[in-house]
């Protein structure tokens, strides 16, 4: 794989993001508390820029009024449609249905066996060598 500088460590806040171009790929590259992910900045549902999306974190439930809301600053939220992919590993938070009303059967089931979507951003591996941020591509 070839090597491309992406930026300067400096350049890229803590909870900062930026967008990029590699070989013709849009890419962004997110820092989280010093440790740097990258994505395809396209959204696998219809194309939108995930770096113009908001950050946020996981809200889960473990029963009516129970909330817990970790991983802040891990979850980019698709400015268009809202769908949502952890910068860690590019995997979707959401899938949803189309417009229509259809009835559906209905089972228990525990949380994590549903937290993966069925689609996946694409992911680049990022390293920091010297003061520069390097992607391999």
């Amino acid at each position: 794989m070839a090597k491309h500088v992406i930026a300067a460590v400096g350049d890229i806040p803590n909870g900062g993001r930026l967008a990029t171009t590699v070989k013709g790929r849009p890419i962004v590259v997110f820092n989280r508390d010093g440790q740097y992910f990258a994505l395809l900045d396209r959204c696998p549902h219809s194309g939108a820029r995930l770096s113009r999306g908001v950050l946020t974190g996981l809200l889960r439930s473990d029963g009516p009024g129970c909330f817990n809301y970790s991983r802040p600053g891990e979850i980019i939220k698709c400015p268009w449609h809202g769908w949502e992919f952890d910068i860690r590993s590019g995997r979707s938070y959401c899938s949803p249905g189309s417009v229509k009303t259809k009835a559906y059967d209905v089972e228990v089931q525990s949380g994590r066996e549903l937290e993966r979507g069925p689609f996946v951003a694409e992911t680049f591996s990022v390293s920091v060598e010297d003061t520069y941020i390097v992607l391999d591509l």
